[in-house]
């Protein structure tokens, strides 16, 4: 389908229908992505409302300019960036920013599509509620990004992913029509599912502008640990006696290899690690424990009941609240660490748990035999979303492997697929791996999507060339 540019005349026409500081040239940041492997471009429009989403895109449809939704910024496989075409114009949702209402007794939360996670954290605080959609970027990701990539995180393990925290939707579609979703309802079996079919759709089928989230107790207390562990295997070994000790109280259980403290050190040596020398393998677990859970330590249980069973052999169990946030940040940090240093290749992906220990010994060989290159394997291994990221090794950039960044995502891919697994967790398909999802996607859901793709968006404005 052939898209027209955001021209000087389309744009005058549009600026007539919308408040005047609506359009406006994008600043720069608004056209970069956060790995910097794409470039943006486009006419930047900031809504303040449903009515102006739904105004800009029955415009768009009708002139066929393309549109690209624009939340927080932080996606890293290329979604909110067109880098070729016809001049889009770039939708920005960060003006639908406010709480609606917060329903304690319901445990429900809604607010705009614009508002930041923390602040979604914080309202939920304020009215005595957890909203657990937990990750580094929590500070600059907006609910809407969140959804429209069915975001994961830290809490996957315990609450799901940010699929499995909605409630409802209001979404306006690409004819300009709003479909007003913003249901509180837990049951509702009224025909097809627009409310999944949304989330995680990458922009490419609507613009949603609110949302309706979960919201749940608060645990009464946590307990943080970071664990020495003699391997995968024996994480997931540990993972399953946590469970057998402490129920669905395990919140958070990450792995993580000693490449990531190395770079740390490295890249970021203020930041203060746990171990004097960082074991190979680590996990961060953490109970999130209700108030009828008895007062000793459920950690110290599991420590010494795992080193009996070789399973652990050190550890770090913190005793304040100022020592838990201090090994979280050791696993916040990593991402920034990774930037600092700059992959070779990144890859977000996910297996099913028996196979990521075989999965993990596999591909160092697999990317060895590709040249020298450090491999930084660290996620959320309590529901098998590992990121697997290959860097330089020390003293080379990036760049002197540029020849060999396509191989080395293949055989990670090709690997994973072997395994049964995802070449995508959390992060979504974007642009980044719309040619991996056309190689490795099965052909009759591919179908299916671009059925469903032609049906609501004809003209092909939304988010052109992400996903499909």
């Amino acid at each position: 389908m052939t898209l027209n540019p955001a021209d000087p005349a389309f744009l005058d026409h549009l600026s007539q229908l919308l408040p005047p500081d609506t359009l406006s040239e994008p600043e720069p940041r608004y056209l970069e992505e956060p790995r910097g492997r794409f470039r943006g471009q486009g006419v930047l429009a900031r809504p303040r409302s449903t009515d102006e989403v739904a105004t800009i895109l029955r415009t768009c449809n009708a002139a066929r300019v393309g549109v690209v939704p624009y939340a927080g910024g932080t996606g890293l496989v290329g979604g909110q960036v067109m880098p070729d075409g016809p001049t889009p114009v770039l939708l920005s949702v960060e003006r639908l920013s406010a709480i609606h209402a917060t329903h304690p007794e319901e445990n429900v939360l809604i607010a705009g599509a614009g508002a930041i996670l923390a602040d979604v954290q914080a309202a939920a605080e304020q009215a005595g509620r957890l909203f657990p959609l937990s990750l580094a970027s929590e500070g600059t990701a907006r609910i809407g990004g969140l959804l429209a990539t069915n975001a994961g995180g830290v809490n996957v393990l315990r609450y799901g992913n940010a699929r499995d925290l909605c409630l409802g939707l209001e979404v306006v579609l690409p004819s300009g029509e709003v479909w007003n979703g913003l249901t509180r309802l837990r049951k509702d079996n009224t025909g097809f599912d627009l409310r999944n079919l949304m989330i995680g759709s990458e922009g490419t089928l609507g613009v949603i502008t609110a949302a309706t989230l979960k919201l749940f107790p608060r645990p009464a207390r946590t307990e943080t640990a970071m664990l020495a562990v003699p391997s995968p295997k024996a994480a997931l070994s540990l993972l399953a006696l946590a469970r057998d000790q402490v129920g669905e109280a395990v919140s958070a259980f990450e792995l993580m290899h000693r490449q990531g403290f190395d770079f740390l050190t490295e890249a970021l040596p203020d930041i203060r690690q746990p171990f004097d020398a960082p074991p190979e393998w680590v996990v961060l677990i953490e109970l999130g424990l209700s108030a009828s859970t008895a007062p000793n330590n459920q950690l110290e249980s599991l420590f010494a009941d795992a080193f009996d069973r070789g399973l652990v052999t050190d550890g770090v169990i913190a005793s304040s609240q100022a020592q838990a946030a201090a090994l979280w940040s050791v696993r916040e940090h990593i991402p920034e660490a990774n930037r600092r240093i700059g992959s070779i290749s990144s890859h977000d992906i996910s297996l099913p748990l028996g196979a990521v220990a075989g999965f993990i010994a596999e591909g160092q060989g697999a990317v060895a035999a590709l040249g020298d290159m450090r491999i930084n394997c660290f996620g959320h291994l309590g529901d098998g979303n590992l990121h697997y990221n290959v860097f330089p090794a020390r003293g080379r950039s990036r760049d002197a492997y540029d020849a060999v960044r396509g191989a080395v995502k293949d055989v990670v891919h090709e690997l994973v697929v072997r395994h049964g697994g995802s070449i995508s967790a959390e992060h979504g398909i974007g642009r980044l791996k719309r040619d991996d999802l056309r190689r490795f996607g099965d052909p009759a859901k591919l179908s299916a999507m671009r059925a469903i793709k032609a049906a609501l968006d004809p003209a092909g404005i939304m988010n052109p060339g992400a996903v499909l």
